[in-house]
C-alpha cells in the first residue's frame, strides 16, 4: 500500500503516475493524484475524468519502466 507521504509528494510535484492494476499494460491508468483517504486514491486522467482506485495497486511515476 502506498504511503500518505508518497501520495502527498506526488500531488505537490504534479507527478504523472502509472497505476498498475494487473498484468495487462492496457489496463494501466495514467494521471495525477487529486485526493486520497485510508482506502482509495482519486486520480485525474489526461481527459480530465477522475477515477477512484484502491491504494493496494502499484503507483509509480510514468517515466519509469513498467
Amino acid at each position: 500500500m502506498i504511503s500518505d507521504e508518497d501520495l502527498n509528494q506526488f500531488r505537490v510535484n504534479g507527478t504523472k503516475l502509472r497505476v498498475i492494476r494487473d498484468a495487462e499494460t492496457i489496463n494501466d491508468v495514467k494521471g495525477i493524484v487529486v485526493a486520497w483517504d485510508e482506502q482509495t486514491v482519486v486520480i485525474r486522467k489526461q481527459n480530465r475524468n477522475v477515477v477512484k482506485l484502491a491504494r493496494d495497486y502499484i503507483y509509480q511515476p510514468w517515466e519509469l519502466e513498467r
